[in-house]
Parts: C-alpha cells; sequence; structure tokens
C-alpha cells in the first residue's frame, strides 16, 4: 500500500515508519524541514506546512491511506491534534484517500462499562484533571473524524511507554480497554499499522493495552 505518515519523527511515528516498512509498503514521511535527514534512505521524505491544504492534497493524491501520530507533546501545545487532523481530513477529501489512522489516548471518551475502582475514582479522574487541554484537543480531533464521512479509526492507548514490540495486548473496538495502564509506543505502533485494513474498526475509537 501507498500510505502517508504524519508526526512521522514522534516516538509512536517513527515506530509507524519502521514497521510499514518492514511490511512492504510504499512510505511517504511528513515531516518539518530541518528533520529530512532523520530516516535515511527508509521511506520518501515529504515537507509540508498543515496549515497548507494544497501542498497536503500534492503529497495524498494517489495515496491508500493516511497515518497519524500527531499529538500535543506538552500542555503548552495547544491544540495541536484537532487542528492537524481537521486539515489532512479536508486534504483527504479533496485527494480521494478515505483510510485514516489516528493516535488518541484512554481517557478519550466514556470510561469502559467494566473498569474498575481504581480506574474509575482515582486514574482517569487524575488523568482528565491534570491533562485537560490534551485530552479536549484529542476528543476535538476524534468529532471531527467521526463526522468526516471517511474510513477513520482513533487508536486509544493509555500511558506510553519505551518498551519492546511485544504483539501482546488487549484491542477493544469501539471504546477504552479496562484496567489498561501501560502499552508500549511499539506496539501502540503495531496496533495502528494493524487497524489499517480492519474494517471492523471503520468510524470506530480503537482501545489498547497491556
Amino acid at each position: 500500500m501507498k500510505i502517508v505518515v504524519f508526526g512521522a519523527t514522534g516516538g509512536i511515528g517513527r515506530q509507524v515508519v519502521a514497521q510499514l516498512l518492514a511490511g512492504g509498503h510504499d512510505v511517504t514521511a511528513v515531516v518539518r524541514g530541518t528533520a529530512k535527514r532523520e530516516f535515511g534512505r527508509g521511506p520518501r521524505i515529504a515537507t509540508a506546512d498543515l496549515n497548507d491544504p494544497d501542498a497536503l492534497v500534492q503529497i495524498l493524491r494517489g495515496k491508500d491511506a493516511v497515518l497519524s501520530g500527531i499529538g500535543p507533546r506538552s500542555l503548552k501545545d495547544g491544540p495541536v491534534a484537532s487542528t492537524s487532523t481537521k486539515s489532512i481530513l479536508a486534504a483527504m477529501t479533496r485527494a480521494g484517500v478515505r483510510r485514516l489512522v489516528t493516535v488518541s489516548a484512554a481517557p478519550v471518551g466514556e470510561l469502559p462499562p467494566d473498569e474498575g475502582l481504581f480506574g474509575r475514582l482515582i486514574l482517569y479522574p487524575l488523568a482528565r484533571t491534570i491533562l485537560r487541554p490534551v485530552f479536549a484537543d484529542l476528543a476535538a480531533m476524534e468529532e471531527a473524524m467521526w463526522t468526516s464521512g471517511l474510513e477513520v479509526t482513533a487508536v486509544r492507548p493509555p500511558r506510553l511507554t519505551q518498551g519492546p514490540l511485544t504483539r501482546r495486548y488487549r484491542r477493544r473496538v469501539g471504546g477504552s480497554v479496562p484496567h489498561g495502564v501501560l502499552i508500549s509506543r511499539a506496539d501502540t505502533a503495531d496496533a495502528i499499522v494493524t487497524a489499517l485494513t480492519d474494517a471492523t474498526t471503520f468510524g470506530q475509537p480503537l482501545g489498547v493495552a497491556n
């Protein structure tokens, strides 16, 4: 498949690019101009301002799918995921690309109905209080995705770690995984790549956790 990866220089984005290349896909990594040399000769490299829809359309035209690891790296970043994803969705519509998988977060959306007391009373409320702007940004991103009319999936991991790729993690289509506390960036990337061709995730959040 011909796949465009946004947020390709982030912790998850790098893993996504590496796993796609290992799977034999034709990968275009969208980066800032200063990051061109970070991938060597692996993927195709494209630079673009995410606020320039014409440039995004040119990158997306003729591609099969888009994967995005774009998200705020700190509370100071502001609404990064929602604004960038809205631009990407608009460009995808113009370019005729229908499949998008993004990274969201477990605390976005409703609590799993089978979540335990620790998560329900402590973990989720604490995370939603401390990182309120981040989750508001991701919720706005998801809302734009669900109303886009495209084939979209938002992968919702809990806290990310630098652990190895294991492929031993839980998935839940339609919501977050209960009792989920940790997952590695490598396994999150695996969930994103796997969801790419999983039609059961179209129009759905996909919870993942160890």
